[in-house]
């Protein structure tokens, strides 16, 4: 959520976030509804002065007055709050500003490939895809999942399940030498926590699946758990940066999702994640996105998987995000390169809606600014590995960094 002053005072700019996105937000409402909003207020604040003056000058005729203030304000009041209800529900719709570096667009076509970093396996033969090879070597049965699930379900058998279990801990292994906080968060969360960082847990946008009779959601990343975590907190400036990696299990719904790749692991309804989530002073979000894209590609350099670094452009971007970088790796099986990490800047939009702030060197009480980044999702992972690591006997060759993890050097041989 922006600041309501700013988004009055800086209309313009407004509109070229919500344009450069491609949303449909109408801003006028907003204007009329904070203009309507004011002048009740400022009545109502001009009225409790009167009776508290009153109050002090007690006398029959200021009895009858203050009766008077009673009966206005019992009307005025309930109007008040009607508008700041209304007034709150538009101003949460309203996305976060953009990054003046943000290319413009809205579609992938208009991203910025910021550099690339290894190349692609030659192959003396065909490389096959990683749902072929996942069931060559009996890794991984998508039809036992939707038999038990439904579709985009699956199970991770031998090797895979190591591997996927190998990623997490190679993963949080470097996080913490890096300065990060491990947690383990819940699956599950309150609908204000996944509604306040951004995700929207109720209509037919949604991505959240939501627990019938419950007001819990299962959550699509542990952004919202590690966001939510200091809801309602004041922090102090000194402890700033909080660096946290969080594991959880992820659910989404994919709903409308009809792209060009979404069979196999690549776009399925629940996976393994390890995300990054830092809350940090205003003036050190910037550099801080910067620190989380460095360790997202160690991680990567690390597996020696090739990628390349996506400068997301503002139609691609979340509601949250004033900037999104990603990681895509080249993955063989398509031929071409498909994300495996994203990082985003989300300045004090989170922080607002979620009520996080911290206390600065002078005492004075400002908002936090807070980024998330994925260290490692495992599904997307694991095509990268099985893909760029096949070998011309059919096995797979387990990264170097993985195998103490794993304990072996092979899949399947």
């Amino acid at each position: 959520m922006l600041n309501p002053n700013f988004i009055l005072e800086n209309l313009k700019e407004i509109k070229r976030s919500v344009a450069g996105r491609g949303m449909k937000i109408e801003i006028e409402p907003i204007v009329k509804l904070a203009k309507a909003r004011g002048e009740i207020l400022a009545r109502v604040e001009e009225l409790r002065a009167q009776r508290n003056q009153l109050s002090r000058e007690p006398s029959a005729e200021n009895v009858r007055k203050s009766g008077d203030i009673k009966t206005e304000l019992k009307n005025l009041e309930p109007q008040l709050k009607n508008l700041e209800e209304q007034l709150q529900e538009k101003i949460w719709q309203v996305p976060n500003l953009l990054h003046p570096e943000v290319p413009s667009g809205h579609d992938d076509s208009a991203n910025r490939v910021l550099r690339v970093v290894g190349k692609p396996p030659k192959f003396s033969f065909q490389p096959l895809n990683h749902e072929e090879i996942a069931r060559r070597l009996d890794l991984i049965d998508f039809e036992a999942g939707a038999k038990v699930a439904g579709t985009k379900f699956y199970y991770l058998k031998n090797g895979a399940a190591l591997l996927e279990l190998a990623l997490v801990r190679y993963a949080l292994d470097l996080l913490v030498k890096e300065g990060f906080t491990p947690f383990i968060t819940p699956d599950l969360a309150k609908p204000s926590i996944i509604d306040g960082i951004g995700f929207v847990p109720r209509g037919p946008g949604s991505n959240i699946y939501l627990l019938e009779g419950e007001e819990l959601g299962l959550i699509g990343t542990a952004e919202i758990t590690l966001g939510g975590y200091h809801a309602g907190q004041v922090l102090e400036g000194k402890s700033l940066p909080l660096k946290y990696a969080g594991f959880s299990h992820c659910f989404r719904r994919e709903a409308g999702t009809y792209g060009k790749y979404t069979k196999g692991l690549y776009r399925v309804h629940q996976f393994s994640k390890v995300e990054m989530f830092v809350f940090c002073r205003p003036e050190d979000s910037e550099k801080i996105h910067q620190e989380i894209l460095s360790v997202e590609e160690k991680i990567f350099q690390g597996l020696e998987i090739p990628y390349r670094v996506i400068d997301n452009c503002a139609g691609n971007l979340g509601a949250a995000s004033i900037r999104t970088l990603d990681l895509e790796a080249w993955m063989p099986g398509r031929g071409e390169y498909g994300e495996i990490t994203s990082t985003s800047n989300t300045t004090d939009y989170q922080a607002r809606r979620l009520g996080i702030k911290y206390r600065d060197g002078h005492g004075e009480i400002k908002f936090v600014h807070t980024l998330n980044g994925t260290a490692v999702a495992t599904s997307r992972a694991l095509i990268a590995i099985l893909e760029n690591y096949q070998q011309k006997d059919g096995s797979v060759k387990i990264p170097r960094v993985l195998v103490p993890y794993v304990g072996r050097e092979f899949l399947g041989r």
